[in-house]
C-alpha cells in the first residue's frame, strides 16, 4: 500500500493540472487542415494550372492539323501588327534587350553568382531546389520543342539572327527560371518578394515585346515560355521551402531556430489550446544561443479563465531538424566511426516522442528534470511542439554562484544517471539549471537507456569540467571521490577528447584559459586515451558513397555552365 502511494504521489507531480473538462480540448474531426498547413496560394495553383496545360495544347495541335494552321496563322497575324510598329530608332534598342537578356552569358552568369551566394549563405535546399528548376525547365523545354516544329511567320521579316520557333520559347524560359529562382531564393517575403516579382515581370515583358519586334519568336511560343519557366520555380519553392518553414532571412540566426510570429505563432497557439486545453497567452524565443537542434520557446499559458497564469518550456522541431539530425549523425560515422547510437530518426513524430519518454524515464527514477506536459502537432509529419516545465526561478550553471552543495548536487546527478543505467550525452552549461542549490538537468533528447561505459565515462567528465570552470580542477575531483573512485574519474578523463565534448563546452574551457582536461588527468592515476576512432564497413561505404555523390554534384554544376556559356 505505501508504494501504490509513492506511485500515485509521482504520478500526480508528473501530471500537469489542467482546466476542468479537459479546459477546452478539441479533437480535430478526420479532414480539417491542421493549424499550419501547406499551402501553395491561389497563384501557386493557378501556375500548376497553365504549365499542365501546355502538353495539352501540344497534344490538340498535333491530332488536328487544321487546327494547327489555323493556330499558325493567328500567330503570324499578331506578330505582324505588333512588327508594324517598326522604327529606324526603336530598332537598335531592341535589338540590344534581346541581345543582352538571351545571351547564354548573361543568364549564366546570374545562375552561378545565384548558386555562389546560396552556398556562402549556406541554404542548401534553396541550392538544391534552384538547380532542380534550372534543369528541369530546359529539360521541359528541349522536349516540348520535340514534339512540333513550328513554321516562319507568314509575311514578316525576321530582323536579326533566327534559330527555328519552338513551343515554348527556350530563351524566355531560360532567363524567367533564372530571375524567378532569384527572387524566391535569395529575397525575404513581403516587400523585397515584391519588388522583385514585379522588376521580374518587367524584364520578361520588355524581352518579349522585343523578341515580337524582332519577329525571332511567335507571340503563344513567349507566353508558353514565361509560363513554363515561372510556374516550375513558384511551385517548387512554394511546396518545398514554404516561407514558414525555411524563411528567407538575413538575420544572424543559427538555421535550427524557427520565426515563431506570424501564421506560426497562430498555429502554435491553436494547437495548444485544442490538443492540450491550454490557452497560450504568450510566446517567446529563449535559450537560442545553447540550442542547436530545435527552436526553445517560453509559453505563458493558462488552463482556463479562473486559472494561475504559468510558464512552460517547449521545443519546436521540424523536418528541418530530422534532416539536420540525419546529417550530423552521417557526418560523426564518417569522421569517427559511430560515437554511441548515431541511427538517425526518420521523422519529427519521432523525435518528440522519444524526448517525451525520455523525460517520463528520467522523472520516474527520480532525477530531477522537467514534469513533461505532452507534446501537440503542429503539421503532421512536419512540425511538433513538446512542452515541458519552466524552472521558474532557475539559472543556467554558467552564470550561477557554485559552491560544495552545488558540485555535490551535480555529481549525485551523474551518479543517478550510472545507478539507472541512462546517458545523458550533451552534459554543458546551457543543459544544467541551479535553483537552491540543486543542479537540475534540461534537454532529454540525446538520452540513452543502456549506454556503453564509454558514453557513461563521458558524462561524468563533462560534467567535472562544467562545475571547474566555475571553481577548480582540485576542488571538483575532491568532491568526486565521494561518489566515484580514481579509475572511474581516471576513466572519464580518458575517454574525453575533443569531439567528445559539446561544443558550447569546449567553447568555454578554451575562453577559460585553464588546461581543465589536463589538470584532471594530473590528479587522477594515469591511464592509456581511450580510442574514439572506429573503422567498419559501414563507414567506408558511406564515405566513398558521399565522395561519389559530391563528384556528381560538380559535374552536373560543369554540365550546367557547359549549358549556358
Amino acid at each position: 500500500m505505501a508504494t501504490d502511494g509513492a506511485n500515485a504521489s509521482r504520478s500526480r507531480s508528473v501530471t500537469p493540472q489542467r482546466g476542468p473538462g479537459g479546459g477546452g480540448r478539441r479533437r480535430r474531426p478526420s479532414g480539417d487542415p491542421p493549424p499550419l498547413p501547406r499551402q501553395l496560394g491561389v497563384s501557386g495553383r493557378v501556375w500548376i494550372a497553365l504549365a499542365a496545360s501546355l502538353p495539352a495544347v501540344v497534344g490538340v495541335l498535333l491530332a488536328y492539323g487544321a487546327l494547327g494552321v489555323a493556330f499558325d496563322r493567328w500567330d503570324s497575324a499578331l506578330l505582324g501588327r505588333v512588327a508594324g510598329l517598326r522604327t529606324g530608332w526603336l530598332t537598335t534598342p531592341m535589338m540590344a534587350v534581346n541581345a543582352v537578356l538571351v545571351s547564354r552569358w548573361t543568364i549564366g552568369i546570374l545562375r552561378v553568382g545565384t548558386m555562389a551566394a546560396l552556398v556562402g549563405l549556406r541554404r542548401w535546399r534553396h541550392l538544391v531546389i534552384f538547380l532542380g528548376c534550372v534543369v528541369g525547365v530546359e529539360l521541359a523545354a528541349f522536349q516540348l520543342a520535340m514534339f512540333q516544329a513550328r513554321v516562319r511567320p507568314l509575311g514578316v521579316t525576321i530582323i536579326g539572327g533566327w534559330d527555328g520557333f519552338s513551343f515554348p520559347s527556350p530563351p524566355l524560359a531560360a532567363l524567367a527560371v533564372t530571375l524567378v529562382g532569384m527572387v524566391y531564393a535569395l529575397l525575404p517575403p513581403g516587400r523585397p518578394r515584391s519588388r522583385g516579382k514585379w522588376a521580374v515581370a518587367a524584364i520578361l515583358l520588355l524581352l518579349a515585346l522585343a523578341r515580337m519586334y524582332l519577329a525571332v519568336d511567335n507571340p503563344s511560343d513567349l507566353v508558353a515560355g514565361i509560363v513554363l519557366g515561372v510556374a516550375v520555380p513558384v511551385v517548387a519553392f512554394r511546396f518545398f521551402a514554404p516561407n514558414e518553414v525555411f524563411p528567407v532571412t538575413y538575420r544572424r540566426a543559427k538555421a535550427a531556430h524557427l520565426d515563431v510570429g506570424g501564421r506560426r505563432g497562430e498555429a502554435i497557439r491553436a494547437a495548444v489550446q485544442e490538443q492540450l486545453g491550454l490557452a497560450v497567452l504568450d510566446v517567446q524565443p529563449v535559450g537560442l544561443e545553447g540550442s542547436a537542434g530545435s527552436t526553445p520557446l517560453r509559453l505563458r499559458v493558462a488552463a482556463g479563465d479562473t486559472a494561475p497564469e504559468r510558464d512552460l518550456f517547449a521545443k519546436l522541431y521540424a523536418r528541418s531538424h530530422v534532416r539536420a539530425d540525419r546529417s550530423y549523425k552521417l557526418g560523426r560515422t564518417i569522421l569517427y566511426g559511430a560515437l554511441e547510437d548515431e541511427a538517425p530518426f526518420q521523422s519529427v513524430r519521432r523525435f518528440v516522442e522519444y524526448e517525451d519518454y525520455t523525460l517520463l524515464r528520467l522523472r520516474h527514477m527520480g532525477i530531477p528534470v522537467p514534469a513533461p506536459f505532452g507534446f501537440v502537432e503542429i503539421t503532421p509529419e512536419r512540425e511538433y511542439l513538446i512542452l515541458m516545465e519552466f524552472f521558474t526561478g532557475a539559472q543556467e550553471i554558467g552564470t550561477a554562484p557554485v559552491d560544495d552543495q552545488v558540485i555535490d548536487s551535480g555529481l549525485q546527478l551523474i551518479r543517478q544517471l550510472w545507478d539507472a543505467g541512462l546517458a545523458h550525452r550533451d552534459i554543458k552549461p546551457a543543459n544544467l539549471m541551479v535553483r537552491d542549490g540543486r543542479v537540475l538537468l534540461v534537454d532529454a533528447f540525446f538520452v540513452q537507456v543502456r549506454p556503453s561505459p564509454w558514453r557513461q565515462a563521458v558524462d561524468l567528465a563533462n560534467m567535472m569540467l562544467v562545475l571547474a570552470v566555475r571553481t577548480d580542477a582540485q576542488r571538483v575531483y575532491q568532491h568526486a571521490l565521494t561518489y566515484f573512485s580514481e579509475d572511474e574519474i581516471a576513466e572519464a578523463f580518458a575517454a574525453t577528447r575533443g569531439v567528445a565534448s559539446p561544443t558550447q563546452l569546449r567553447t568555454v574551457l578554451k575562453q577559460d584559459g585553464r588546461d581543465l582536461v589536463g589538470e584532471f588527468r594530473a590528479l587522477a592515476p594515469e591511464r592509456p586515451p581511450v580510442a574514439i576512432q572506429h573503422w567498419s564497413i559501414r563507414r567506408i561505404a558511406l564515405s566513398l558513397l558521399v565522395l561519389a555523390l559530391a563528384v556528381v554534384a560538380v559535374l552536373v554544376v560543369v554540365h550546367n555552365w557547359a549549358l549556358v556559356a
